[in-house]
């Protein structure tokens, strides 16, 4: 298993394909150079913990551990990304044909679709520094939940959603790097265009099988 590696998964479409909401320019950036580098950054972290615990090196295996979370965190979280994405106007994006199921969860949960969106921007939009947005779906018992329930919530830098609060639904990069070269400082323009390219249909999907984060990382 030390042999194994964790390589770049593809898009599923071109490039250019979310334009005008996203560019091809933060497209191949953010997939090329930013994935990737969380990519090589956890191979070589986890050779590097290999080593050190055949050598039984505890101070090494344990300074680590952060760089371990940190990428493997970068990869679980844009993994699931470009799979939330779909380009506009294309079918996925009708959230009344692609996801019924959600959007009636939706609705008992906010009241409307107008409302739970603009609860979500707020949501984003006070997140300090880098970090994510995301929907998720908590079964009984999770987070306290009395039943299966819809709640927003964040996570800091690139930490992924914890199975304790959830199976996220869909999430979005708040990092500088997913919007700066098109928006520039403008984070609302960015989440008002990013609900034309969410992929509702595999959001439906998570929500009704309540798929685990942990199996986006699989070698």
């Amino acid at each position: 298993m030390a042999s194994s590696q964790y390589t770049l998964p593809p898009l599923p479409y071109a490039y250019d394909a979310l334009e005008p909401i996203i560019s091809q320019q933060i497209m191949q950036i953010h997939h090329q150079k930013h994935h990737q580098t969380y990519v090589t950054n956890l191979n070589n972290a986890l050779a590097s913990q290999a080593s050190a615990m055949q050598a039984q090196d505890i101070p090494a295996l344990l300074a680590l551990q952060q760089n371990i979370k940190f990428n493997a965190g970068g990869h679980i979280n844009h993994s699931l990304f470009w799979k939330n994405l779909s380009p506009p106007a294309s079918p996925a994006t009708d959230i009344n044909a692609s996801a019924p199921n959600l959007k009636k969860s939706i609705d008992e949960r906010w009241g409307s679709l107008d409302a739970f969106m603009d609860a979500f921007k707020k949501t984003l939009l006070a997140l300090q520094g880098s970090g994510w947005g995301w929907l998720v779906v908590r079964a009984p018992g999770q987070g306290g939940a009395s039943g299966k329930r819809l709640e927003i919530v964040t996570t800091k830098d690139q930490d992924p959603v914890d199975s304790k609060d959830g199976t996220p639904v869909f999430g979005v990069d708040m990092w500088e790097h997913a919007y700066y070269l098109q928006y520039f400082n403008n984070k609302a323009a960015y989440v008002d265009g990013m609900w034309k390219v969410i992929n509702w249909a595999v959001a439906e999907e998570r929500f009704k099988n309540g798929i685990e984060t942990s199996s986006l990382l699989k070698l």
